[in-house]
């Protein structure tokens, strides 16, 4: 399912009248050969109009990238540039938008050949603050034909985050369990963001579970399920329920995703889901996420949504854990001390039901869920899919909006080491260097609930550019500050 934007993203290079044209149109062309030697030409349209001083050059520009199918946009100055021109481009052109600019070419042309486009960004920028208008600009904005390729390539995820929010629709099924307030949370944010909230009740979701019994379509999502399992001809009974479960879910999507193009979901999983499903969704939820559908639990909102955000960076599956439990001082002797390159307090254990997708963990296989198997019957507590998770590079990450109303977030880059957890549900040992720290001061002290969303990989960079790019502020994104570094509320004397 296509649940997350596909960028094309139109060049259009700009040039000021008193330097010549061609010089802006032959990097331009440079640029563009650069990317499709490295990249896919297909995420890149070479807008023939270049802008030099005229408004009416910049309509022009502006009418062929939207004919071209372009919903994002490099504006490329190939020398100094119109600032009034370009910058007008970026105001009316209607999806995220970045800058760079051409680095001169050889010392054996700076007379008649160089370009001034260093010069060019800074009167750039200076015009977008007076606009309001919000463009994407590199850490360092000013390269040759290459480094702005790579420039180019790299805004493509973050334009993804941008697109795809700006057409998002989070339905959520509800109301939080009682006496469990984490991650509730205010959403006038979303709205901030262009985001839009359909808020269903759990009894809505029994209702349109109950109608999808004895569809046609079960036994062929059973089979599917069987089959990614390694079940085929041992099929547990409560696949059955978990394959209706999965259909209710689909069919909601598209029955409500209204005019909306992108669509996650978060739901109660828990107690009363139990009492009524006699199931626990969490093997669904995983399935969904490898449809490209991200299903937080216990109605995290900002979970589901921050999923999202790292679909769309990530271009594959993240999951969504607790920042669950500590590693036990025996376990982090025997396996990882003196083995890594972690301190006992850089490690932890992330943790869900088992809501990651099977190719993320080994071992996986379908069980109960054990901490409601407390509660209630065993086999209305089937549905969990469990394993440890794959070892590797990670991202721990979390955009939240909190008591009070503003938008925050965390990112820690570390990884999954490869250790035996000897536990249940989808868990993993994570280790992030001076995690501790960062556990007590940057999530404790900034009021983030025990959710973290996970991408497979280091993804930092881009995602702190995408956060800045979608309005968070710069000063309300926190990461785990290295050893020697001092969180503003940390005791000095610590």
């Amino acid at each position: 399912m296509n649940n997350i934007p596909t960028i094309k993203l139109g060049i259009v290079a700009v040039s000021r009248d008193c330097f010549p044209a061609s010089l802006a149109e032959n990097r331009r062309k440079a640029l563009v050969e650069a990317y499709a030697k490295k990249y896919d030409k297909a995420d890149i349209y070479e807008c023939p109009v270049t802008i030099i001083e005229s408004e009416t050059d910049m309509v022009n520009a502006l009418e062929d990238v939207k004919k071209n199918g372009c919903n994002a946009l490099c504006v490329y100055l190939g020398n100094f540039g119109p600032e009034i021109a370009e910058t007008l481009l970026a105001k009316h052109f209607e999806g995220p938008k970045m800058f760079c600019a051409a680095a001169e070419e050889s010392q054996e042309d700076l007379m008649d050949g160089r370009g001034d486009a260093y010069c060019g960004m800074l009167n750039a920028s200076y015009n977008l603050a007076l606009r309001n208008v919000k463009a994407y600009i590199p850490e360092f904005p000013v390269g040759n034909a290459e480094e702005c390729a790579d420039m180019i390539h790299d805004f493509l995820p973050i334009a993804r985050v941008a697109e795809g929010l700006a057409g998002l629709k989070i339905i959520s099924f509800g109301p939080r369990p009682a006496n469990f307030m984490a991650c509730n949370a205010p959403i006038k944010q979303l709205f901030n963001l262009g985001v839009e909230i359909e808020e269903e009740s759990e009894l809505d979701l029994f209702e349109a579970f109950t109608k999808h019994e004895g569809d046609e379509r079960i036994p062929d999502v059973m089979a599917d399920m069987a089959d990614e399992m390694n079940l085929k001809g041992k099929e547990p009974d409560f696949l059955r329920k978990l394959a209706q479960y999965e259909l209710t879910l689909l069919d909601w999507v598209r029955d409500h995703r209204g005019y909306r193009k992108y669509v996650t979901l978060t739901t109660k999983c828990w107690p009363a889901f139990q009492d009524m499903f006699h199931f626990v969704p969490c093997y669904v939820n995983s399935r969904m996420m490898r449809k490209g559908i991200p299903v937080s639990c216990e109605v995290d909102i900002y979970g589901t949504l921050s999923e999202y955000i790292g679909l769309c960076i990530s271009g594959s599956e993240v999951t969504l854990l607790d920042i669950n439990n500590s590693v036990p001082h025996d376990m982090y002797d025997e396996s990882i001390k003196g083995k890594f390159d972690y301190k006992f307090t850089d490690t932890f254990m992330g943790f869900h039901c088992g809501n990651t997708c099977s190719n993320l963990m080994g071992g996986a296989h379908l069980s109960f869920q054990r901490i409601m198997a407390r509660t209630h019957p065993q086999d209305w507590c089937d549905g969990t899919i469990e394993g440890d998770i794959n070892p590797g590079k990670i991202t721990f990450y979390r955009l939240q909006s909190a008591a009070d109303n503003k938008l925050r977030a965390y990112a820690a880059e570390g990884e999954v080491l490869p250790v035996a957890t000897r536990s249940f549900g989808s868990i993993g040992v994570f280790a992030i260097h001076e995690m501790g720290r960062f556990y007590r001061y940057g999530l404790i002290g900034r009021n983030f609930p025990h959710h973290g969303a996970v991408m497979f990989g280091h993804y930092g960079r881009l995602l702190y550019e995408a956060l800045k790019y979608i309005g968070v502020d710069p000063r309300e994104i926190g990461y785990n500050q290295p050893e020697g570094v001092r969180y503003p509320d940390e005791n000095p004397f610590a």
